[in-house]
């Protein structure tokens, strides 16, 4: 082996390549052999591969919720409203009623009627009665609710290229397809 300056020997090229490469491997099935029972710090093994995996999918669920819940902290709105403005964006001037914004949200909100009367004190939103049926309450979003998300859309975007991006298209890919299946065996 070749001496270093203070008469220590240090490997030749190729065993500290191989060392190296040694050490990255290692480090990576360390990372991927942590997981979720090393993260919640658990001392006994899951029951089944299937609750591993839904604890996984909920505590990666919970830390892509608070994320995204600061990423919106500056526009002074929540994930649930957020979502909410999204879809009456979507619906157009043509607007929903309160069953069919719950219907499109992410997250089940037992109560959309609060939802929606606190984004319309906020003069997020309107509701008007239907003329055919009166007893129907059409829901729309105002401009002030498009200017709010046009002007979170682009950062938010943004952040969760950041937060994600990293996958790469195959694994991010990979991953909607699971998730696709998941949900299907789950309606």
């Amino acid at each position: 082996m070749p001496a270093t300056a203070k008469g220590m020997r240090r490997p030749a090229v190729h065993q500290r390549s191989t060392g190296l490469t040694l050490f990255v491997i290692t480090s990576i099935v360390g990372c991927v052999a942590k997981g979720i029972q090393s993260e919640l710090k658990q001392s006994k093994p899951f029951e089944s591969l299937e609750s591993e995996a839904i604890v996984a999918l909920l505590r990666t669920a919970d830390l892509l919720d608070w994320r995204i819940t600061e990423a919106l902290k500056p526009f002074e709105v929540s994930p649930t409203q957020y979502n909410c403005l999204r879809i009456l964006r979507g619906a157009g001037p043509a607007g929903l009623t309160c069953s069919e914004v719950g219907e499109r949200m992410i997250n089940r909100d037992p109560d959309i009627t609060r939802l929606i009367d606190r984004l319309e004190k906020r003069g997020l939103v309107k509701r008007s009665r239907e003329r055919k049926d009166r007893r129907v309450i059409i829901t729309q979003i105002t401009p002030a609710g498009l200017d709010l998300l046009k002007s979170c859309d682009r950062p938010l975007e943004s952040y969760q290229g950041k937060l994600l991006g990293p996958l790469g298209e195959s694994k991010l890919q990979s991953l909607l397809a699971t998730l696709d299946a998941a949900r299907e065996l789950l309606r």
